[in-house]
Protein backbone atom coordinates (compact mmCIF):
# COMPACT_ATOMS: atom_id res chain seq x y z
CA UNK A 1 0.00 0.00 0.00
CA UNK A 2 1.15 3.67 -0.31
CA UNK A 3 3.26 4.74 2.09
CA UNK A 4 2.11 7.99 4.50
CA UNK A 5 4.12 10.28 4.18
CA UNK A 6 4.91 14.02 6.00
CA UNK A 7 7.58 16.36 4.20
CA UNK A 8 8.34 19.72 5.38
CA UNK A 9 9.96 22.15 2.58
CA UNK A 10 11.91 24.86 4.77
CA UNK A 11 12.74 26.59 0.88
CA UNK A 12 14.80 29.86 1.26
CA UNK A 13 14.02 30.57 4.97
CA UNK A 14 16.34 29.92 8.29
CA UNK A 15 19.68 30.71 9.32
CA UNK A 16 22.08 28.16 10.26
CA UNK A 17 20.66 28.27 14.41
CA UNK A 18 17.08 28.48 13.23
CA UNK A 19 17.66 25.33 11.39
CA UNK A 20 19.72 23.45 14.08
CA UNK A 21 16.76 24.96 16.78
CA UNK A 22 13.73 23.86 14.13
CA UNK A 23 15.03 19.85 13.78
CA UNK A 24 15.57 18.77 17.32
CA UNK A 25 12.30 20.22 17.76
CA UNK A 26 10.68 17.82 15.15
CA UNK A 27 9.95 14.36 16.32
CA UNK A 28 8.17 11.42 14.47
CA UNK A 29 6.61 9.10 17.07
CA UNK A 30 4.44 6.98 14.67
CA UNK A 31 6.36 3.99 13.13
CA UNK A 32 3.53 4.15 10.16
CA UNK A 33 4.50 7.50 8.94
CA UNK A 34 7.41 8.65 6.80
CA UNK A 35 8.87 11.96 7.96
CA UNK A 36 11.03 14.15 5.41
CA UNK A 37 12.62 17.77 5.54
CA UNK A 38 14.10 19.69 3.21
CA UNK A 39 16.20 22.47 4.25
CA UNK A 40 18.79 24.62 1.74
CA UNK A 41 21.54 23.09 1.12
CA UNK A 42 23.83 24.61 2.55
CA UNK A 43 22.24 22.88 6.13
CA UNK A 44 21.43 19.39 4.58
CA UNK A 45 24.49 18.36 6.36
CA UNK A 46 24.01 20.02 9.98
CA UNK A 47 20.39 19.16 9.69
CA UNK A 48 20.90 15.71 8.94
CA UNK A 49 23.39 15.14 12.36
CA UNK A 50 21.28 16.94 14.61
CA UNK A 51 17.84 15.30 13.24
CA UNK A 52 15.59 13.03 15.64
CA UNK A 53 15.30 9.12 14.04
CA UNK A 54 12.29 8.58 12.22
CA UNK A 55 12.99 11.81 10.46
CA UNK A 56 14.79 12.48 6.23
CA UNK A 57 16.46 14.78 5.08
CA UNK A 58 16.03 15.77 1.12
CA UNK A 59 17.31 18.08 -0.86
CA UNK A 60 15.14 21.07 -2.63
CA UNK A 61 17.01 20.52 -6.17
CA UNK A 62 19.85 19.05 -7.56
CA UNK A 63 21.80 19.01 -11.05
CA UNK A 64 21.33 16.11 -13.44
CA UNK A 65 25.29 15.28 -14.21
CA UNK A 66 27.22 14.00 -11.43
CA UNK A 67 29.44 16.16 -11.83
CA UNK A 68 31.77 18.72 -13.85
CA UNK A 69 32.10 22.56 -15.09
CA UNK A 70 28.55 23.73 -13.41
CA UNK A 71 29.60 26.41 -10.85
CA UNK A 72 26.85 26.49 -8.59
CA UNK A 73 25.02 23.42 -8.79
CA UNK A 74 24.67 20.23 -6.41
CA UNK A 75 25.00 16.92 -7.72
CA UNK A 76 23.02 14.07 -6.11
CA UNK A 77 26.51 12.05 -5.12
CA UNK A 78 27.46 15.60 -3.41
CA UNK A 79 23.93 16.05 -1.78
CA UNK A 80 24.08 12.11 -0.67
CA UNK A 81 27.46 12.74 0.70
CA UNK A 82 26.33 15.44 3.13
CA UNK A 83 22.67 13.62 3.85
CA UNK A 84 19.98 14.14 1.87
CA UNK A 85 18.44 10.56 0.85
CA UNK A 86 15.41 12.03 -1.21
CA UNK A 87 15.50 15.55 -3.63
CA UNK A 88 12.32 17.05 -4.89
CA UNK A 89 11.67 17.57 -8.63
CA UNK A 90 9.54 19.94 -10.32
CA UNK A 91 8.13 21.90 -7.64
CA UNK A 92 5.83 24.69 -8.67
CA UNK A 93 8.65 27.44 -7.80
CA UNK A 94 11.31 25.81 -10.20
CA UNK A 95 9.19 25.42 -13.12
CA UNK A 96 8.04 29.85 -12.67
CA UNK A 97 10.87 31.15 -11.46
CA UNK A 98 13.57 29.09 -12.72
CA UNK A 99 11.75 28.07 -16.07
CA UNK A 100 12.15 24.51 -15.66
CA UNK A 101 9.67 22.57 -17.43
CA UNK A 102 8.50 19.24 -18.65
CA UNK A 103 11.14 18.41 -20.71
CA UNK A 104 13.96 19.04 -17.73
CA UNK A 105 12.23 17.45 -15.33
CA UNK A 106 11.74 14.73 -17.25
CA UNK A 107 15.87 14.48 -17.43
CA UNK A 108 15.81 14.81 -13.78
CA UNK A 109 13.55 12.17 -12.97
CA UNK A 110 16.15 9.65 -15.29
CA UNK A 111 19.19 11.26 -13.45
CA UNK A 112 17.52 10.20 -9.77
CA UNK A 113 16.26 6.86 -11.17
CA UNK A 114 19.54 5.81 -12.89
CA UNK A 115 21.24 6.76 -9.37
CA UNK A 116 19.22 5.24 -7.41
CA UNK A 117 18.38 8.95 -5.34
CA UNK A 118 13.99 9.27 -3.97
CA UNK A 119 11.79 11.78 -5.26
CA UNK A 120 8.70 13.25 -4.77
CA UNK A 121 7.85 14.73 -7.81
CA UNK A 122 5.30 18.18 -8.06
CA UNK A 123 2.77 18.75 -9.97
CA UNK A 124 0.08 21.36 -10.59
CA UNK A 125 -2.16 24.08 -11.73
CA UNK A 126 -2.22 27.52 -11.85
CA UNK A 127 -5.24 29.43 -11.40
CA UNK A 128 -6.43 30.65 -14.81
CA UNK A 129 -5.83 26.76 -15.74
CA UNK A 130 -8.62 25.90 -12.70
CA UNK A 131 -10.71 29.07 -13.65
CA UNK A 132 -10.61 27.64 -17.43
CA UNK A 133 -11.68 24.51 -15.91
CA UNK A 134 -8.74 22.60 -17.23
CA UNK A 135 -7.05 21.95 -14.47
CA UNK A 136 -7.38 17.72 -14.85
CA UNK A 137 -5.70 17.28 -18.42
CA UNK A 138 -3.32 20.07 -17.12
CA UNK A 139 -1.88 17.67 -14.47
CA UNK A 140 -2.35 14.59 -16.97
CA UNK A 141 -0.12 16.51 -19.35
CA UNK A 142 3.23 17.07 -16.81
CA UNK A 143 2.61 13.13 -15.30
CA UNK A 144 2.46 12.22 -18.66
CA UNK A 145 5.81 14.40 -20.32
CA UNK A 146 7.58 14.30 -17.40
CA UNK A 147 7.14 10.65 -15.04
CA UNK A 148 4.70 8.13 -16.71
CA UNK A 149 7.95 7.36 -19.14
CA UNK A 150 9.09 5.21 -16.59
CA UNK A 151 8.59 1.05 -16.24
CA UNK A 152 6.38 -0.38 -13.48
CA UNK A 153 9.14 -1.35 -11.98
CA UNK A 154 10.81 2.09 -11.46
CA UNK A 155 7.39 3.62 -11.07
CA UNK A 156 6.41 1.33 -8.05
CA UNK A 157 6.60 3.19 -4.84
CA UNK A 158 7.27 6.76 -6.14
CA UNK A 159 6.09 9.61 -4.63
CA UNK A 160 4.07 12.76 -5.85
CA UNK A 161 2.95 15.61 -4.48
CA UNK A 162 -0.05 17.75 -6.21
CA UNK A 163 0.27 21.46 -5.23
CA UNK A 164 -2.28 23.75 -6.63
CA UNK A 165 -0.27 26.69 -7.41
CA UNK A 166 -3.23 29.05 -6.23
CA UNK A 167 -2.83 27.55 -2.90
CA UNK A 168 1.32 27.49 -2.14
CA UNK A 169 1.52 30.71 0.39
CA UNK A 170 -1.45 32.38 -0.41
CA UNK A 171 -3.59 31.51 2.48
CA UNK A 172 -6.07 29.66 -0.06
CA UNK A 173 -6.32 25.73 0.08
CA UNK A 174 -8.15 23.25 -1.94
CA UNK A 175 -11.19 22.03 -0.34
CA UNK A 176 -10.72 17.81 0.48
CA UNK A 177 -13.38 17.51 -1.86
CA UNK A 178 -11.09 19.14 -4.65
CA UNK A 179 -8.22 17.83 -2.86
CA UNK A 180 -9.44 14.39 -3.34
CA UNK A 181 -10.74 14.80 -6.80
CA UNK A 182 -7.58 15.24 -8.02
CA UNK A 183 -5.84 12.78 -6.16
CA UNK A 184 -8.73 10.31 -7.24
CA UNK A 185 -8.05 10.81 -11.22
CA UNK A 186 -3.80 10.91 -10.54
CA UNK A 187 -4.10 7.36 -9.12
CA UNK A 188 -6.79 6.65 -12.00
CA UNK A 189 -4.57 7.79 -14.76
CA UNK A 190 -1.21 5.75 -12.82
CA UNK A 191 -3.57 2.50 -13.16
CA UNK A 192 -4.79 3.60 -16.44
CA UNK A 193 -1.00 3.44 -17.33
CA UNK A 194 0.69 1.01 -15.52
CA UNK A 195 -1.94 -1.56 -13.12
CA UNK A 196 -3.62 -1.43 -10.00
CA UNK A 197 -0.64 -3.15 -8.25
CA UNK A 198 1.23 0.11 -9.31
CA UNK A 199 -1.34 2.73 -8.65
CA UNK A 200 -1.60 1.32 -5.11
CA UNK A 201 2.13 1.43 -3.88
CA UNK A 202 2.56 5.06 -5.19
CA UNK A 203 2.01 7.85 -2.53
CA UNK A 204 0.14 11.05 -3.82
CA UNK A 205 0.93 14.26 -1.14
CA UNK A 206 -1.44 17.60 -1.19
CA UNK A 207 0.83 20.44 -1.20
CA UNK A 208 -1.11 24.16 -0.97
CA UNK A 209 -1.18 25.31 2.00
CA UNK A 210 -1.83 22.65 4.29
CA UNK A 211 -1.23 23.18 7.84
CA UNK A 212 -2.26 22.21 11.41
CA UNK A 213 -5.50 23.11 11.35
CA UNK A 214 -6.71 21.50 7.93
CA UNK A 215 -4.18 18.63 7.99
CA UNK A 216 -6.42 15.93 9.60
CA UNK A 217 -9.67 16.44 7.27
CA UNK A 218 -7.04 16.10 3.95
CA UNK A 219 -5.17 13.15 5.16
CA UNK A 220 -8.43 11.40 6.05
CA UNK A 221 -9.79 11.24 2.38
CA UNK A 222 -9.16 8.19 0.48
CA UNK A 223 -6.36 9.08 -2.05
CA UNK A 224 -4.65 11.54 0.33
CA UNK A 225 -1.04 9.71 1.50
CA UNK A 226 -0.07 13.15 3.03
CA UNK A 227 1.44 16.54 2.45
CA UNK A 228 4.10 18.56 1.33
CA UNK A 229 4.06 21.35 3.77
CA UNK A 230 5.41 24.82 3.18
CA UNK A 231 5.15 27.70 6.21
CA UNK A 232 3.92 25.73 8.69
CA UNK A 233 6.78 23.10 8.65
CA UNK A 234 8.86 26.73 9.97
CA UNK A 235 7.21 25.82 13.20
CA UNK A 236 8.52 22.51 14.64
CA UNK A 237 5.26 21.85 17.20
CA UNK A 238 2.97 22.94 14.09
CA UNK A 239 5.29 20.56 12.19
CA UNK A 240 4.63 17.86 15.09
CA UNK A 241 0.82 18.67 15.04
CA UNK A 242 0.50 17.77 11.19
CA UNK A 243 2.48 14.39 12.05
CA UNK A 244 0.26 13.40 14.38
CA UNK A 245 -2.72 14.33 12.39
CA UNK A 246 -2.22 10.39 11.20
Amino acid sequence: MAQKIVAGNWKMNLELNEAKDLIKGIKNSQDDVRVIVFPSSVFINVVAEGKNDNVEVGTQNFHTELKGAFTGELSISQLRSAGATVGLIGHSERRAFFSEGNDLIKIKVNAAVANNFDFIFCCGEPLMIREAGKELEFIKMQLEESLFHLTKEQMMGKVIAYEPVWAIGTGMTASSDQAERMHRAIRTWIHERYDHETAQNVSILYGGSCNQDNAKELFSCPNVDGGLIGGASLKGEAFCTIIDSY
